[in-house]
């Protein structure tokens, strides 16, 4: 049985303070324990006391060694004594290096029973979780020392049924005990239900008379059903429940809810629960192995101390791992097949931790380089809201150099005046319509524009280049500014898929002159006279050095700007080609290669 406080009485470390000899948690000793009746022994002070005994440091006289003497306080129904007696029984044939061996079994001259053991001295794994002054590596060795204890308890048909940290100890010297066998069953021993029908169980950690058999927080689900049934499985998600609290730093079942919890089920995964720690995935995995609803479903002692030992070792159970990471990968895999948006990152985060977890898995890495180079055919929020970001960014940067190509025009505009005019107000019109132009794109360059904006934007250069050509013609200068729109437009993000549309507008917007001077409507530009084509104005004049200067230059501002145009969509394409290459040649790196000899 279990002790009331957090020392186990069945074996406990001895207290240097002498007063404790006489007093523990601030109880008299029995009378029994300060005036013992027991042959041979001299009985020195308590160590601890639980539910139905007392353990008292005693000392063989006979051979002359000290001992911790486990026997009934109170009455003694004979239930009570034969479950004492099959405890000590039980123990005492379980001769392991962390299981305490018995000496002597036999009563005082009040007839009552008693037990020798050997006296050992250390703290208890509940002391050592409390402390934070004691590695997390060797509570992960002293666990699974507990657990080949729990294995050869397991291969000699026995049960502990109430493994907590308060009935492990860690000695003085790294030695490790599991303690307290009052719970015990022996598998296939009809004399087990009928010595433990009353049970023990308490909510505050330790173990009394009551209803139920084990601790609260500890017990495995079918534990809390139907104690007299349970096999090893319980064992194993006993010492699951430890794992789990050395892995978060706090109990697998909250305070108030463990029976609850117990019962409707919990968050048996230590990483999720506290994602803040540093906790290993094939220990996190184990967690949740072996704290399983269907016992059936959870390892054995024996595997849960091979996996706790190979990961202590140093290999990390590469074995394991693997098996986990092809876990993972068949999440990966569901996750992307089943076309949701939402779940892609799900996607992304499985398929890394399989790769992470076994860097030789092909499988995985050519997951990851598929989902993170094919677009997805819904996109998920997050990726939205980074590509529109990215789509403002090619909007200012096409706003920057459209602005640069309407001061172009502007200055255009004023060498045209320097070589004379026929219509200062047509002249005038048009610079200012250019000028406002231009101040869109500078907005454009600095914020984001809608569509209708962008749209108010394209008719604007239409409606530009229809005045043009009334400076030169139709057919002179004003088709090469028009291709120079039209690239800058069609670039816009908000204009690519109506990229028919803009072209559309912009070639009505050079014909409709072209077709209102051939009918007469307004006032031509341009004739054919004698295999010639002749091109007028009636806002600038044309003629002289200065006018050909002046188509020289127009003519280089066109090309110019329109290379520049060009060539900012080119260097714009290239860099994100090439950031994909790049981001595939990392990707491409993951991948197991084959060695050459």
């Amino acid at each position: 049985m279990a002790p009331d406080d957090e020392t186990d009485p069945t074996l406990a470390s001895p207290r240097p303070n002498p007063a404790l000899d006489e007093t523990v948690g601030g109880e008299e000793l029995s009378p029994r324990s300060s005036n013992p009746s027991l042959p041979g022994y001299q009985v020195s002070g308590l160590i601890g006391r639980g539910g139905m005994g007392e353990v008292v440091r005693g000392h063989d006289k006979d051979i002359g060694r000290d001992v911790a003497i486990k026997r009934l306080r109170g009455q003694s129904h004979p239930d009570a004594v034969a479950r004492f007696l099959r405890e000590a029984k039980i123990q005492a044939r379980l001769e392991h290096p962390a299981i305490v061996p018995v000496h002597a079994i036999g009563r005082d001259t009040d007839g009552q029973p008693y037990f020798t053991m050997k006296r050992i001295t250390g703290r208890t794994l509940a002391e050592l979780l409390a402390s934070a002054d004691y590695p997390g590596q060797k509570l992960l060795r002293a666990l699974a020392d507990a657990c080949r204890a729990v294995q050869f308890a397991h291969s000699r048909r026995v049960v502990h049924r109430d493994i907590k940290p308060a009935n492990i100890m860690v000695g003085d010297f790294g030695e490790v005990y599991l303690l307290d066998w009052g719970l015990a069953r022996v598998l296939d021993d009809a004399e087990t239900a009928h010595t433990v029908a009353d049970g023990e169980i308490s909510l505050d950690g330790s173990t009394q008379a009551g209803a139920m058999l084990g601790t609260p927080g500890y017990m495995a689900p079918e534990q809390v059903e139907d104690a007299h049934g349970v096999g090893p499985e319980a064992d194993v998600y006993s010492l699951g429940a430890i794992l789990f609290e050395i892995m978060a730093n706090e109990p697998l079942h909250k305070r108030g809810s463990v029976l609850t919890t117990t019962l409707g089920g919990t968050d048996t995964s230590p990483l999720e629960r506290r994602p803040d720690r540093s906790i290993p995935p094939e220990l996190d995995k184990l967690c949740v192995d072996a704290l399983a609803r269907d016992p059936a479903k959870r390892p054995t002692s024996r595997e849960l101390a091979d996996r706790l030992e190979g990961f202590l070792d140093g290999d990390r159970d590469l074995e394991a791992r693997r098996r986990i990471a092809a876990l993972e990968l068949e999440d990966a895999h569901a996750a992307y097949a089943s076309g949701d948006p939402s779940r892609r990152s799900e996607a992304v985060q499985s398929a890394g931790r399989a790769l992470a977890l076994d860097p030789k898995s092909r499988a995985a890495a050519d997951l990851i380089t598929r989902l993170m180079l094919e677009p997805p055919a819904e996109q998920p929020a997050g990726l939205r809201e980074q590509l529109l970001q990215s789509e403002i960014a090619a909007q200012k940067r096409q706003g920057r150099v459209a602005s640069g190509s309407f001061f172009a025009i502007i200055a255009f505009l004023g060498l045209a005046a320097w070589n004379g005019l026929h219509d200062w107000l047509m002249l005038a019109i048009l610079a200012g319509f250019t000028i406002l132009l231009a101040s869109a794109a500078f907005v454009v360059s600095r914020r984001k524009m809608s569509s209708r904006e962008i749209l108010i934007v394209t008719l604007g250069n239409a409606a530009l280049v229809a005045m043009l050509s009334r400076m030169f013609g139709s057919l002179l200068l004003v088709p090469g500014v028009t291709c120079v729109m039209m690239l800058s437009l069609t670039s816009y993000p908000q204009n690519i898929d109506r990229a028919r549309f803009v072209i559309t507008t912009l070639v009505l917007s050079w014909i409709i002159p072209v077709v209102l001077e051939w009918l007469g409507i307004l006032t031509p530009t341009w004739r054919v006279v004698d295999n010639a084509i002749i091109s007028t104005s009636s806002m600038v004049r044309i003629g002289g050095t200065a006018t050909f200067m002046l188509m020289v230059f127009a003519n280089i501002m066109t090309i110019a700007v329109f290379g520049l145009f060009a060539n900012r969509l080119a260097v714009s394409r290239r860099d994100a080609q090439r950031q994909v290459e790049i981001q595939a040649w990392h990707l491409r790196q993951l991948l197991p290669t084959p060695r050459t000899v």
